[in-house]
């Protein structure tokens, strides 16, 4: 049986920084690379061929580490103005889960999530009714909502396949209120930023100024949000420094000098692009040199704003507003600079950027027309990005020792495989394989309180009493408190029947293959 003793848990995070991955594979490339070099100079006395060839293998080189295990990873995203509306029964066409291609990555943002004082209160203590409806669908999927941030009706949800979340990292979250006058958070922006095997990653949801005279405001509001939005990250404090930058949600440009007429016989008859000239933000990204550095792509489906509920009737009430593509997606990949004005973190981006690139292609950029609870209509965006892992072995391994049952203590093994700055608060939690949230555990251990050497193999104790008594298949994970994620999970097991069950009746008693 296992010993655990409580200890007082004090603060004392580690400053340990993260060292590079290896570089075994590009090494043992350059040495084959070599001895083909000796071959052809062995086989040549002409310097002029000796210099061309070198080139040549050279440059096939680069090309190559620079696409060795190339990946293709899905990202499936949704911006909705949900007008303080419930969510929907059913949200698997919105999520199109019953898609042959799977999704990695989901990222929602809403606005106007209800947000009444009372309401509001009570979804800070639990998570709020759009939340749980999207757990609740994506965790028996295989999803993990990595995190999420609220102010007021705006929320970011960012939910990751299980197998990718331990090499989800540094993730941060903020916001920023622009509303009467910055003091409000009716409107502004949420945020989270994080490292995706190492790329850099950073999702703005806003929600801007409303009406038809305030284009100009909408595109100071975004300039502000960014220029106050910061992470306590070294190679990207602000939002434009990361790699990829998606920047989405109720962004509220309208449609303007069209007659209401002319407006809805485009529509009806499928001719958007009779309606892309007068698109407020297509005609500010020509003035903007900001704006321009993002992209969108075309527009081919109804403006998604403003709809009677219920329906895809568009406005009929006495105010008649214009139909609008108010709720938009759009990225911007991070430029290349040659002024780096001595800069070594510049240089160092473009450096990574040419080892690592990253290619974001957009294959679907649509609205869902079935759902009419709020006066917008959702806008769907799924992306491929194209990317060469920085690493592909989590921080920590994490494993169960033994036999596992709730009548006795049980032990945790796990072993750092690379330095990170480690926490008194970091823990191990013991989750069903279907969990929700890193905070969706059954029980948890403290992590050892001090630093601990990597590769070194470190045992812990989790109490039986914590345990479930019924049997089922469980897995743990290391949830780091600097990187507010779980770096480790272990592989799934099997918690066996405790003798407790069987005596509370919770299940049969089977003596000799026979129920009691």
């Amino acid at each position: 049986m296992a010993e655990c003793l409580e200890l007082p848990r004090v603060r004392s995070d580690s400053s340990s920084s993260s060292t590079s991955q290896s570089t075994t594979g590009r090494l043992m490339l350059r040495q084959r690379l070599s001895q083909l070099l000796t071959c052809v100079e062995d086989l040549s006395s002409d310097e002029e061929t000796n210099e061309e060839v070198s080139r040549t293998l050279d440059e096939a080189f680069n090309l190559c580490g620079r696409w060795t295990n190339k990946e293709f990873l899905r990202l499936h995203m949704v911006t909705w103005n949900v007008a303080t509306a419930e969510p929907p029964r059913d949200v698997t066409s919105l999520l199109r889960l019953d898609s042959q291609t799977a999704t990695d990555l989901y990222v929602i943002g809403l606005q106007e999530v209800s947000a009444t004082p009372v309401r509001y209160i009570s979804d800070l203590i639990v998570e709020d009714s759009w939340s749980h409806l999207l757990m609740d669908t994506l965790a028996p999927k295989g999803y993990v909502k990595v995190t999420s941030v609220r102010m007021q009706g705006l929320l970011i949800l960012l939910f990751a396949k299980q197998a990718h979340v331990p090499y989800i990292r540094n993730v941060q979250t903020t916001y920023t209120r622009t509303g009467i006058y910055g003091f409000w958070g009716n409107k502004g922006g949420v945020s989270i930023r994080f490292s995706f095997y190492g790329h850099m990653l950073c999702f703005l949801n806003c929600h801007l100024a409303a009406h038809m005279n305030y284009a100009l405001q909408r595109v100071d509001e975004f300039e502000y949000i960014l220029d106050t939005q910061d992470f306590d990250v070294n190679n990207t404090p602000n939002v434009l420094d990361h790699k990829v930058v998606f920047w989405f949600g109720d962004l509220n440009f309208r449609i303007a000098d069209h007659g209401m007429h002319f407006l809805r016989s485009s529509i009806e008859g499928g001719r958007f692009n009779l309606l892309w000239t007068k698109d407020q933000l297509t005609v500010m990204k020509k003035k903007e040199p900001l704006l321009q550095e993002f992209e969108e792509g075309p527009l081919q489906f109804k403006p998604t704003y403003k709809f009677d509920r219920n329906s895809d009737t568009y406005d009929s009430s006495g105010k008649k507003r214009k139909p609008a593509w108010t709720d938009r997606i759009l990225w911007r990949i991070r430029p290349k600079t040659d002024d780096d004005e001595g800069s070594s973190r510049t240089s160092l981006l473009v450096d990574d950027d040419e080892e690592y690139p990253l290619k974001v292609a957009q294959d679907v950029y649509t609205s869902n027309m079935e759902y009419g609870i709020s006066d917008h209509k959702p806008v769907i965006g799924i992306f491929t990005l194209e990317m060469r892992k920085k690493f592909e072995r989590p921080l920590v391994t994490v494993e169960a020792e033994g036999l596992w049952s709730a009548d006795e203590n049980v032990l945790v093994s796990y072993t750092i495989q690379e330095a990170f700055p480690a926490s008194t608060y970091d823990w191990i939690g013991l989750y069903k394989t279907d969990f929700k949230s890193p905070h969706d555990y059954v029980a948890f251990t403290w992590a050892k309180d001090y630093e601990v050497p990597v590769n070194d193999l470190v045992k812990v104790c989790m109490k039986g009493d914590d345990l479930p008594l019924l049997s089922g298949h469980y897995i743990l994970g290391y949830y780091s408190t600097n990187m507010q994620s779980i770096v480790g999970l272990s592989r799934t097991f099997q918690i066996q029947e405790s003798k407790q069950a069987v005596l509370e009746g919770l299940v049969p008693e089977n003596i000799n293959g026979l129920d009691k």
